[in-house]
Parts: structure tokens; sequence; C-alpha cells
């Protein structure tokens, strides 16, 4: 019964969302009437969206130049070696080989787990600074974006550096548009799937499947410098952002019990995945243009974050010379872990477990005595207020003015206040990250958990494009293939079966569940 009542909650979700789509054309006529003259969404002129005053009105100076050298001695040995420091303040890591001791030294190696303080590339795509809460992306910060822009204007800019002038945009647009199609192989193979195939498992297969579709862009076929081809490459970057969409909606659909729903080609972006979502075959359905905006919004706080765990897959990957489809379902696969994609479905468990604001300080006091764990604070990177939690706070009142209030949202909310005013939390600097309000927004907006990482891998395929297609250009492009520290045993010999001593019990192979199948089978004569 659990599981029947849990579908019957998302359902009333989204026909509460349905029902807001339907009923919106009175309300949005006023709305739409008092947005600008242009062809702007109206949330474009919505005074909930600001820009920051940490990244917009008070910018941080750039960093001076930070050339120079290193002089180290090395006590082992008394000498001394002069490493470059470059004008960004980096060290090549490869000038350490060159400190050893002795001939079977093979020199310094820089032992660096999970990459705190690695940098394999230079980029020019994303800045994060996360002391002063800074996020931008080509130099402009992403209130400013969030503001004033669109999806797919934010991801020309990722693409090629500048934003598009109208011209540019239109046929931006019309390009992506033109590649929503998605083959009906990939369509079919969706809907052979269980039926309770996990969304993001689908996008996963679904994109590596596009390999095989597009052997034309498959440079293990077609040649190692195919991706030299501007006009190949970019082929790849519009058929990816056009495509991701749909396959997102059908992976949907299907968790549904739905066919797929071809893309309209006279919406936006944010628009047409909706439309896929809610017009139950219903080609002249048009979704709440507010809904659509606050999604909109949504995907360019998501589009790119510098090199996190899924774009640095993306980039090893691609630096293989595999096809950018691999390349990307590389991604999508380690956005599919927990600790990465599916960061807001665990603060939307722990607000629940919360229940109400009178639970709170007792939930602190849990947390301080480290029997209770908090998500959606704190951030690896940000050690400030998460830019991008700004703007999705604001972006919640929109939501529920339009399909209604989350009871959840009151105890985020309180839970905030009492976290930043306590000096246990302020002295570890845990702020609200981007997880902590953008789970309540897809939940009231209907969407089930397990669909969120989807919304959040469909426009992260913009900033995976542009690195793709930046580690192309760059002159210092390698095949990734890091060092490690081996600790193991330095050199035994081949002793013949028979002589071997029995294995601890921790060095076997543990005992492998049966399942009553075979249970059942082996409890047969003959088996």
């Amino acid at each position: 019964m659990g599981g029947i009542d849990a579908k019957t909650t998302v359902a009333g979700g989204r026909l509460a969302v349905l029902a807001a789509h339907l009923s919106a054309f009175n309300q949005e006529t006023d709305h739409l009437a008092a947005a600008t003259s242009t062809n702007r969404p109206p949330l474009y002129s919505s005074p909930t969206l600001q820009t920051s005053c940490v990244s917009a009105q008070f910018p941080v100076p750039s960093p001076p130049n930070l050339k120079g050298s290193l002089t180290i001695i090395d006590e082992r040995t008394g000498k001394q070696y002069q490493i470059p420091v470059s004008e960004e303040g980096s060290i090549k890591a490869t000038d350490f080989k060159k400190i050893t001791t002795a001939k079977n030294d093979k020199g310094l190696k820089l032992y660096d787990p999970g990459y705190l303080n690695t940098a394999p590339v230079q980029s020019s795509i994303c800045y994060i600074d996360g002391d002063e809460g800074i996020l931008r992306y080509r130099g402009y910060p992403i209130e400013e974006l969030a503001e004033c822009s669109s999806f797919l204007e934010v991801a020309y800019l990722l693409m090629y550096g500048n934003l598009p002038s109208e011209k540019e945009l239109a046929g931006w647009e019309f390009a992506v548009s033109q590649h929503s199609a998605v083959p009906q192989g990939i369509l079919d193979m969706i809907q052979t799937m269980p039926h309770d195939a996990h969304p993001m498992g689908v996008l996963v297969s679904a994109m590596s499947a596009l390999s095989v579709f597009h052997p034309d862009a498959n440079p293990a076929l077609r040649g190692q410098d195919l991706y030299k081809s501007k006009q190949v490459r970019e082929k790849q970057i519009v058929r990816v952002l056009g495509k991701a969409p749909t396959i997102a909606a059908a992976a949907y659909l299907r968790l549904a019990g739905r066919p797929p729903v071809f893309p309209s080609s006279n919406l936006s972006y944010s628009e047409n995945i909706l439309f896929m979502l809610d017009s139950i075959g219903n080609r002249s359905y048009k979704p709440n243009p507010r809904l659509a905006r606050v999604l909109d919004v949504l995907f360019i706080l998501h589009a790119e974050h510098e090199m996190n765990c899924s774009t640095a897959a993306a980039r090893h990957l691609a630096s293989s010379g595999v096809d950018v489809y691999t390349a990307l379902a590389g991604a999508v696969g380690a956005l599919y872990g927990p600790l990465h994609g599916g960061a807001n479905e665990a603060v939307l468990k722990m607000l629940s477990e919360i229940g109400s604001i009178e639970n709170i300080p007792a939930f602190l006091e849990g947390v301080k005595n480290r029997k209770r764990k908090m998500s959606g604070f704190g951030h690896r990177v940000y050690k400030n207020y998460d830019p991008r939690a700004k703007v999705i706070r604001k972006l919640a009142e929109e939501v529920f003015s339009i399909v209604g209030r989350d009871p959840l949202i009151e105890v985020a909310v309180a839970l905030e206040k009492a976290a930043l005013s306590d000096e246990y939390f302020v002295k570890r600097k845990l702020y609200p990250n981007v997880d902590f309000y953008s789970g309540i927004i897809y939940r009231a907006m209907g969407f089930p958990t397990e669909f969120f990482p989807v919304l959040f891998a469909v426009p992260r395929m913009a900033g995976y494009l542009a690195h793709w297609s930046e580690s192309l250009d760059d002159p210092d492009t390698k095949i990734m293939r890091p060092q490690q520290v081996y600790t193991g045993v330095w050199m035994r010999h081949y002793i013949p079966l028979k002589e071997r001593s029995e294995m601890t019990e921790a060095e076997k192979l543990g005992q492998i569940s049966a399942s009553n199948a075979s249970r059942r089978r082996l409890a047969g004569s003959g088996a």
C-alpha cells in the first residue's frame, strides 16, 4: 500500500500542476501585458529575482599577477630546486618529478585524494570563489544571468564565450529545436525498459546509445581528427542539447506508463519539456509560462559548475578521443551518484523527518552531537552562501503562488534561520547550498524525487559540451592517466595451487545470496 500511496501523491502533484496550467490563461493576461515589449518571458521583469550584492554590486577585485618561482630545499639530500609559478598561481606537478634522492627514486608525486587541490585543466568557462560566494559564467555573475537571460542564451554563452546577438540567438534556438527529435530506436529501447526503471539509468543508456545511432560522429569509425571540423563538432552540440529534453521526457513518461511525446517546434526549451510531460496527446496544449520560466532559471543555475565530479568525468573520457555521446553518458553516470546529483532528495527526506518548526532545536542538537545528518548545508567549494541558493529561495515563492504552498518550505526557512544564527554552524561555514531549496521547488511542481537528478542533468549538458569543446582546442590536452601511490607487496613468486595456505575470512569470497527462485529450482531433483 505504501507504493500505491506514493504514486497517488505524485499523481496528485502532477494534477495540481496541470490544473494550474489549464487555469493560467486568464491569470497570465495581465502578467504578460506588464512584461516588457520584447519576447522575453514575464519573469524577466519579476521583482523576485534580484542581483546579488556579493557578485554584482560589490565585485571582488581580480587576483594579482602571481607569477614567480618556488624555492624548495630537500632536507633529505640538501639539494635546492626552483619551481616556476604561473600568473594564475599554479605549478606543474611534473616539476616535482625531478626531486629525487637516489637512482631508483622516481621523484615526488602529489598525493591528492578527491582532487582537493589539483587542477588538471585550464579553463575560461566558469569561475567560482567559494570564500566570497561567487559563481560566474564567462565572467557574468550567475544572479544577472538568472534574472535577465534564458537557458539557451546561457548555453550559447558557455559554448562560445560571449552572449549572442539577436540574430545569433534566433539561429541557435532554431538549430537546437531542429535536432530535438530522437531516433525511434532510442524511444523503442526506452519502452522496453522496466516500468519502474530509474530515469537517470534510462538517460545514461539513451545517451550512450546515441553513439550507435550517429556513427558519423564517432572518431573510432571516422578518424581521430573528426572533431577538428567545426561543422561536425557543432552538429553534435545542437544534437545533444536538442535531444536531451526529449529523452528526459520519454524516461519520465515511461515511469508514468505513458508513451513518449514528440517535442513542439513552437515552444521555448523549458516550455517544451513541460509540454512533453503534460500535453497527454493534446498538440495545442501550452504550459504555464511562469512555471516554464522558473524551470528555465533552474536550468541556468545548473548549467555549469566548473570541474565538478561529472564534468571531470566528461573531460576524462573525452581525453581518450571517444565520441561525445559516450563521454556524456559517463558524465551522467557520475551525476547519477547520490553524493552528486541526488543531494536534493536527501534534503526533502531530512525536512520530512523534522516535520515541524518545533522540532528544529532538537534536530540541530542532534546534528551537533553527530547523531543526525544535516543535508543541504555546506559545500566542497562554497564556504559562504551558495549564490544559486539565494536565487532558488526566491523562485520558491513564485512556484507556490501558482501551484500552492508546500508546508516543508516553512520548516526549511526556519531551519535556515536557526542554523545561520547558531555559532556552531556559522563557525564551520555551513550555509545553504543549491540543493536545499531546489528539491522543494521540484516537489511543488509535481516531479517525483527520482526525476530530480534528470532535471539537473539536462541543463548540465551545456556545461559538459562547453568543456568538451574547450578540451578539443586546448594544446595541453592529453589522455588523462593519473599516477598512484603504490602500497602493495613489493614482489613475490608464484606458488603452485596445492602448496597455498588457506586465506583468512576477510580475504575469502563472501557468501553470495541466492534468490528465492534459485532456491526453488535447487530444491527440485536433477538440478
